[in-house]
């Protein structure tokens, strides 16, 4: 058991660990980790290879997602709900707990470069997403589609009349796929006790039975999912959003003062004579990357299940989903932490800073409306993440139903198990499945996006003013 905590955490610090170390004025230093490196270099290369697509084509996204179905596309879902599905992954804990790690690692300045990387990694959810379509397949077992990365990087590497039947690499990919949620499954369980035991003094066997119970109902059957998604996903970002207007409104004196800072502090012009310049960046640029997940490889396995009328299109909505969550969940967030006087929030972190937010802006029902909110981003990441895992199991076993029922009940028992008690070297475990990820999907995305922009040049040609999805 020790020699395996011992492998797993030379992992973790090969994926996550600064590999890379660049000194910065005052003292201070920027730590490059594996991920990043790959991760960034690869948003400006899509961002230029498109055109600078998040500027230059945001009204379309914004056109895009409210089009109305073609009634000729009945097979899958449509690109709105697959987007709906990928927002419910998006929107969990990164936007609060995130946010708030964000903040507390490197101050205000860390927001701004969130943004930077959500401007930069809608690209990236772009190309993954054009790809998903591209080579998505019929799914015989839900009906419409399913596809991801696991498919487009098989067809990369297994040329078509190959003996082969799978890639390896795209079976790695799958299996840290599945790897990456049953350990999210946990932090989930975990989280949402956590909250309920605060705001409520519920103990959490009680919490984490009635949590399973009502995730069970939905996941193991055939096709609820999306339909859940459909209701849950709005209400919950417009609750949240519509609340943060209010505070904003509240105290709408402060706001411009609060966006100054958060300008000021991103060049580190205050952090780089104290030596914390390259912990602004750094913390802003890793919980960017990894709120927005564009280039985990995880939003295209429900991109790839919409019936859409061209894959650009659900590419578009993809890269829509990057600023949903970072540019405006996100920064809901640090303004409702923002505007709220230091000397509360000093020495916080987590769940007690946001909390404590919370109640300063609308007292006790802040707290409650935190706990509750939390819990409705943790249950929509849940199925939403058990919905993408339908494709790798696909992928790994074939058009079996029992696998694909087995790997439910497993990440039900890992939700169960993390409600309860909080098992850290599984939430470890959680961030080396999506750092695998990432760099299985990296080694398909650059090899295959002329795909991305012979797609893209087609749709702005032939198809850009089509009125239905």
């Amino acid at each position: 058991m020790i020699h395996f905590m011992n492998l797993i955490h030379l992992v973790y610090n090969f994926l996550w660990g600064d590999l890379i170390t660049i000194p910065l004025p005052g003292g201070s230093s920027l730590g490059l980790s594996l991920l990043v490196l790959l991760l960034v270099p690869t948003a400006i290369y899509f961002t230029l290879r498109t055109r600078f697509l998040p500027f230059r084509l945001f009204p379309e996204m914004l056109r895009v997602s409210i089009e109305k179905r073609n009634p000729e596309h009945r097979d899958g879902i449509s690109g709105l709900q697959a987007l709906i599905v990928s927002t419910a992954t998006r929107v969990g804990m990164g936007n609060l707990i995130g946010v708030v790690a964000a903040i507390s690692a490197g101050g205000p300045g860390a927001i701004f470069w969130m943004w930077v990387m959500a401007l930069l990694g809608s690209a990236t959810a772009f190309a993954e997403a054009t790809l998903a379509q591209i080579y998505k397949q019929r799914d015989p077992i839900y009906g419409g589609f399913r596809g991801g990365p696991a498919y487009y990087i098989h067809a990369l590497f297994v040329k078509p009349g190959s003996r082969k039947k799978r890639s390896i690499i795209a079976i790695l990919f799958a299996l840290s796929g599945l790897l990456c949620w049953c350990g999210i499954s946990q932090v989930i369980g975990n989280s949402v006790s956590s909250a309920f035991r605060n705001a409520f003094h519920i103990p959490p066997l009680y919490t984490t039975i009635v949590l399973v119970l009502v995730a069970a109902f939905i996941v193991l059957r055939k096709n609820a999912t999306v339909k859940v998604l459909d209701v849950v996903v709005p209400v919950m970002a417009g609750l949240y959003f519509f609340l943060t207007l209010f505070i904003i409104f509240k105290h709408i004196g402060q706001v411009p003062a609060v966006f100054a800072r958060i300008f000021q502090e991103a060049f580190g012009l205050r952090q780089a004579a104290a030596g914390g310049m390259g912990a602004v960046i750094m913390n802003g640029i890793k919980r960017g990357l990894f709120s927005n997940e564009a280039g985990s490889g995880s939003a295209p396995c429900a991109a790839a299940a919409a019936d859409i009328s061209h894959p650009a299109k659900e590419g578009l909505l993809q890269a829509l989903g990057v600023f949903i969550d970072t540019l405006l969940i996100c920064s809901c967030s640090a303004l409702i932490m923002l505007l709220t006087p230091a000397s509360l929030t000093d020495g916080l972190q987590g769940m007690d800073l946001l909390q404590t937010a919370m109640r300063y802006h609308i007292g006790e029902p802040g707290v409650i409306f935190i706990a509750v909110i939390l819990w409705l981003f943790s249950f929509s990441t849940f199925i939403g993440i058990l919905f993408y895992a339908r494709s790798n199991v696909a992928y790994l076993f074939g058009d079996n139903w029992s696998a694909q029922t087995l790997y439910k009940v497993l990440a039900l028992v890992m939700l169960f198990i993390g409600g309860l008690a909080a098992y850290t070297f599984v939430w470890d475990l959680g961030d080396i499945g999506i750092g695998l990820m990432t760099i299985f999907n990296m080694m398909a995305l650059i090899p295959l996006s002329p795909k991305v922009i012979e797609s893209l040049k087609d749709y702005e040609q032939n198809h850009r003013h089509d009125k239905t999805l």
